[in-house]
């Protein structure tokens, strides 16, 4: 028998666990219903430019990258094929935007505006991911003294049950993470923010929805200029 539609107002709740293994220096993403299945590797790099890699568990096919940079504090990501920017909105506040496809509601097919913000404490630093109409979509709770169950990631609203917003969350989130931790760390980023020009990312106006529903390769009119 064939099972009934939800309406579309039905609300989802999913949890995803980010598991650390010191041995292997890669982390395990799984869902908290079912933590002995990986949905997501990811592999860290300190020689390559890329330094966050996101894979599929199952096939193994590369979902997603983040870039970190030295000086500045506008890290890159890139979700399958599509290049993106996680813009600071703030010199010392964590709030970054960038553009999604995945959350998109324009009948044009424009992307949305979405928003990270974050405050933390001695133990953990807790971010949200605000959609264009500052509803939260999405909370990732880093805890900084974890060994191994380094964090959490909540999904909220009807695009919980989205592959593509899951993985855009994912790679953004982990991106925007890792970038404040070396934010926290880093000299070099300190000057980066004191000399950063922080705002809206540029030329949104001029992004183009992909074709056929495959994301392009290269987007650079949706990064804007890197500061």
């Amino acid at each position: 028998m064939e099972q009934p539609s939800l309406p579309p107002e039905t609300n989802y709740n999913e949890t995803l666990q980010v598991d650390f293994t010191w041995a292997k220096f890669k982390s395990h993403i799984t869902t908290v219903a079912d933590p002995s299945k990986p949905l997501y590797i990811v592999d860290y790099s300190t020689i390559k430019k890329e330094c966050i890699l996101v894979s599929s568990a199952a096939t193994g096919a590369r979902i997603g990258t983040g870039t970190l940079h030295i000086f500045s504090i506008n890290p890159n990501f890139k979700l399958h094929g599509r290049k993106g920017t996680l813009k600071a909105l703030s010199r010392w506040k964590t709030s970054y935007t960038h553009l999604s496809y995945a959350f998109a509601a324009s009948p044009d097919g424009l992307p949305a505006t979405m928003t990270w913000t974050g405050n933390s404490d001695f133990k953990t630093w807790d971010f949200v991911c605000l959609d264009e109409h500052q509803m939260p979509v999405a909370k990732f709770k880093a805890n900084w003294w974890a060994l191994k169950k380094i964090g959490s990631i909540e999904f909220l609203g009807d695009r919980a049950i989205s592959e593509a917003a899951r993985d855009e969350i994912v790679v953004t989130g982990l991106t925007i993470m890792y970038c404040m931790v070396l934010r926290t760390m880093s000299l070099p980023s300190f000057f980066g923010a004191v000399f950063a020009r922080p705002g809206p990312i540029k030329d949104s106006s001029a992004a183009q929805p992909p074709h056929n529903g495959v994301p392009a390769q290269t987007d650079q009119a949706l990064a804007g200029k890197q500061d």
